[in-house]
């Protein structure tokens, strides 16, 4: 499990190790006497490790074969997509959300199936949603909607491994991480398509997806690719009063002066870090990358939702997951190119019986009166917002879930797992809008036509951003791997 750097106003920092700990995370090696020189060395960059090491991509322990990734193959342009995507907004509604509710309403099923809510007209003609998504059936000219996404696969973890990876799960423990495990797609982003400029290439926020009882899950870092390759794991509450994020700004005792001098000594000590071998230079970089960032001030200024108007803000609504959603935007302004935004859990989620979009107990109300309307108000804000900054063009947004759920109710008032068929919707990157993918059977049980699977989200998403689907990294070994199993969804596309 990750360790935990805490924040201002209830934010903290996550990310794998502690720098100074070694692979396994352990200091049992005994401790040399420190020379001089190596005393100057540690002082002038001690408050940088501790407060930074778990920022920065480069502060892992070992460097990995995969730090110079191998170069895509042929580009497909045949549409005129690729590499439309500057970044792109992930927004994953861990639990997974009823279809019914949502996207894929069924009016002509048995009211067993169809539940009580009403479909409504969008702008989209032709295209029913349900009535609890109102704001998002004015901006269907907007969306590319997917009805026939299936997994056949009803577990969080696997699923969701299959969805935010590409791959499907082959670990021995799918509650548990794994040296074999896959990296996620922020990771393989981050290696072949990192951003040019801006703080981070992969970030994500509010929290990482948990399992009950607390369990991190994988495919959430990089895998097998080692821990350097980890997206960095910010978790935070954008809606707490005094929202920041500490150590993006210098110590008071530490002038800029002061600053630059301690910089001068790293650059002074680069040559040695360089002959010492992997670890010092990878160190070392991360020490350079922190004075990077403190004097840029780039991170501070994307995190500064104060800067927001009172009424964007409210637009959003107040909530955790939707301020998450306008930080996003923020973060993508200033340059991050792919920000993973996870839906938060809530007082008590770990040990409710419909955590999450995970209804098994009281469906109805909880998609009427929490999930829905939160969805919907922060989902439109953000569509709307990007294309009245001119951004909807280059930013490619996703919402998707693990799984969708179950025709039938149970006793509990609840609908259950199922991975046989769900949707997804995806909009901005030139994805034409106004339309839908595939569609599921009359009870919205079993894909009908054009079944679509995760690999092909995988391949779509990366051929937007400029990663051709069959790119190729290598693994520790030097080994070539696909970046992705499956064929973009080019009748999608356009």
């Amino acid at each position: 499990m990750p360790g935990l750097l805490t924040g201002a106003c209830g934010t903290s920092l996550l990310g794998e190790n502690q720098l100074l700990g070694a692979e396994n995370n352990t200091m049992t090696e005994p401790r040399a006497k420190l020379s001089r020189r190596q005393l100057t060395h540690a002082s002038a960059s001690a408050w940088l490790v501790t407060s930074l090491a778990q920022i920065l991509p480069a502060a892992r322990a070992v460097a990995s074969p995969a730090a110079a990734p191998l170069s895509p193959s042929t580009a497909r342009t045949r549409t005129g997509s690729f590499g439309r995507a500057k970044s792109l907004i992930y927004l994953y509604l861990s639990g997974g959300p009823s279809q019914y509710e949502t996207f894929d309403p069924k009016p002509e099923a048995p009211a067993e199936i169809r539940g009580v809510f009403s479909p409504i007209a969008s702008r989209t003609p032709g295209t029913q949603l349900c009535e609890l998504l109102p704001q998002t059936a004015t901006i269907t000219d907007r969306l590319a909607i997917v009805r026939s996404f299936a997994t056949d696969d009803p577990n969080h973890e696997s699923a969701g491994y299959w969805i935010n990876t590409g791959r499907k799960y082959l670990g021995p423990d799918m509650r548990a991480l794994a040296p074999t495990d896959w990296p996620t797609l922020g990771t393989i982003v981050k290696l072949l398509k990192p951003t040019e400029h801006g703080p981070f290439s992969a970030v994500m926020l509010p929290e990482p997806i948990i399992a009950n009882p607390n369990v991190f899950l994988p495919g959430q870092n990089a895998g097998f690719l080692g821990r350097r390759w980890d997206p960095e794991i910010i978790k935070c509450d954008p809606a707490a009063p005094d929202f920041r994020i500490e150590n993006l700004t210098l110590p008071e005792q530490v002038s800029t002066g002061r600053l630059a001098s301690r910089q001068s000594l790293l650059e002074e000590l680069a040559t040695r870090d360089r002959q010492a071998g992997p670890r010092a230079v990878d160190y070392g970089r991360l020490q350079r990358e922190a004075i990077d960032l403190l004097r840029s001030g780039t991170a501070q200024g994307a995190f500064a939702l104060d800067q927001e108007p009172a009424s964007l803000r409210d637009r959003y609504g107040r909530g955790k997951w939707a301020q998450s959603v306008l930080l996003s935007r923020r973060l993508v302004e200033a340059g991050v190119r792919m920000v993973f935004v996870n839906w938060p859990r809530e007082p008590g989620d770990l040990s409710a019986p419909n955590p999450l979009w995970d209804t098994h107990a009281n469906n109805n109300p909880r998609m009427k009166d929490v999930l829905c309307p939160q969805f919907d108000r922060g989902f439109t804000a953000l569509i709307e917002d990007l294309e009245t900054r001119g951004l909807l063009d280059e930013t490619l947004v996703v919402a998707v879930g693990e799984m969708g759920r179950t025709a039938r109710f149970n006793g509990s008032g609840g609908r259950d797992h199922w991975g046989n068929v769900f949707s997804f919707v995806m909009a901005g990157a030139g994805i034409p809008g106004g339309q839908v993918l595939g569609a599921s059977d009359p009870t919205g049980a079993l894909p009908a036509r054009d079944r679509v699977t995760p690999p092909e989200l995988t391949a779509t998403i990366l051929h937007l951003l400029g990663i051709d689907h069959d790119a190729t990294f290598p693994d520790r070994t030097g080994r070539p791997l696909l970046a992705s199993e499956g064929e973009p969804l080019w009748s999608l596309l356009g």
